[in-house]
Order: C-alpha cells, then structure tokens, then sequence
C-alpha cells in the first residue's frame, strides 16, 4: 500500500496528538465557541488555550473570527478530509486482509469437517 505523502498530515496529526487539543475539537463540533469557553473546563488560563489553538489554526483545523468584543473559534472540518482520507486507506486494506482470512479460515474449516465427519 502506497502512502500519501502530504506534509499536511504531519501537521494535522501533531496538532491532533494532544488531548486538550482533541478537547477543543471536540467541543468546536457543537458550534462555535469564544476562547473564555473553551478555556472553562480546562485547569489552564486562556493564553495556554490561546496557545493550543494557534496549533489548531496553524493545521487548518480551526479558524477564528471577531464578534464585537468576542473572539470565536470554529472547526473547519474540511482540514480533516485528507487525515480521514488516509486512515480510511489502512481500514480499507484491513478490512480486506481479515476478509481473506475469514475465507481461508471458512476454507479450512470445511476442509476438515469433510474428512473427519461431522462435527461433535
């Protein structure tokens, strides 16, 4: 199997590597959210969050826009088609690979059945 040779994978895996990164997301999938917000559930000040996010912009995952006096922050889900894609290539080959197996296995089975008789 051929891998896909994107730096943009490396990006977007590192920035995915982190749990309060992955936190963040996770909380962007309900809608946008100011960084006050994203901040509340975490034991970190708001420049650390600040800091993540940055990570997360910087991946494409997240985007920020001003609202009056509020920065929001929003997934941008598109910058996970080409991690989607590339994972679903290894699920895709392994899904493949137990199917086979699944019919050896049948095989064999049957295999083994016709000789001895059936079975106890």
């Amino acid at each position: 199997m051929e891998a896909i040779g994107d730096a943009g994978l490396d990006v977007t895996f590192s920035a995915l590597a982190d749990r309060t990164r992955r936190a963040i997301i996770a909380r962007l999938v309900e809608g946008e959210a100011s960084v006050t917000e994203l901040a509340a559930p975490f034991a970190m000040s708001q420049p650390a969050i600040s800091k993540h996010l940055k990570v997360l912009e910087k991946a494409g995952l997240v985007s920020r826009r001003r609202d009056a006096q509020r920065r929001l922050c929003r997934l941008e889900a598109a910058a996970l088609r080409g991690a989607t894609e590339w994972l679903d290539a290894y699920r895709r080959h392994w899904a493949d690979r137990y199917d086979r197996l699944e019919g050896l296995l049948d095989e064999i089975q049957d295999g083994s059945r016709g000789q001895e008789g059936p079975p106890r």
